[in-house]
């Protein structure tokens, strides 16, 4: 079966940003680059006779800036912002931009964006980024960004007690704090390591490290008791070692 092609612009005034950008597009074969524009001038003529899906968008150019270009355009595609300056992202996030990439922008960082995109609107396909990781220890160190309360939320998955889906929702709890972010359950449970984690019912995946005690029916992490779903309770029994 053929794989959808995200229609992509690029829309920035520096040439080795756009360079380094054509690249990371060119090794995804889910990405397609449409067109390269170096001012907002040029991308809304352009956009006025193409369909794009996702837009690559700086935000201090000549002529007009990415946020005041933003704004003139009445049926938007996906931004993800790219730039320099880390004060505008807040401002980025409050027109629903997709995500904000900070210039120098690395390919991990690139994935991850990119994955947000197939999460959202193409959950069919999904890219080995979501999850990171830094030094000899993979999962001490490995960590996952959650978009809540408009910015972005560092979380290191050793410190996940449970995640609760909330319909189009998830919560993800830790010992210290709640992280309420628009993601589906199942995309996460496919990219947390079937080692450390194990879905118990259809609204919650659980640490294993983090277990205290369960019975048939529940199972106790952290501070709190947690229901077994009754089609995961085989598969909870053997992971457990009962069966």
């Amino acid at each position: 079966m053929a794989i959808h092609k995200i229609k992509c612009l690029i829309v920035d005034d520096e040439p080795l940003a756009i360079d380094i950008l054509e690249r990371y597009i060119s090794q995804l074969d889910t990405l397609s680059l449409q067109g390269k524009c170096d001012n907002a001038i040029d991308a809304l003529i352009f956009l006025q006779k193409n369909k794009i899906d996702l837009l690559f968008l700086d935000i201090q150019m000549p002529k007009l800036s990415g946020l005041d270009f933003l704004k003139t355009l009445s049926n938007r595609p996906r931004i993800i912002f790219t730039t320099a300056f880390r004060e505008y992202a807040l401002e980025g996030f409050d027109m629903n931009a997709l995500d904000y990439l900070l210039k120098p922008i690395s390919f991990e960082r690139f994935l991850i964006a990119i994955n947000k995109y197939h999460t959202l609107y193409d959950p069919s396909v999904q890219l080995p980024a979501m999850i990171q990781s830094a030094g000899n220890d993979m999962f001490a160190e490995a960590f996952i960004y959650l978009k809540a309360d408009k910015k972005m939320v560092k979380v290191f998955l050793k410190d996940i007690v449970y995640i609760e889906s909330l319909k189009d929702y998830v919560k993800v709890k830790t010992q210290d704090q709640e992280i309420i972010t628009y993601q589906r359950i199942t995309y996460l449970e496919e990219k947390l390591p079937d080692d450390k984690f194990l879905r118990i019912h259809r609204s919650f995946i659980i640490s294993l490290a983090k277990i205290k005690s369960f019975n048939s029916t529940h199972i106790e992490v952290g501070d709190w008791e947690l229901p077994i779903g009754r089609q995961y309770k085989a598969e909870v029994m053997k992971t457990l070692g009962v069966m």
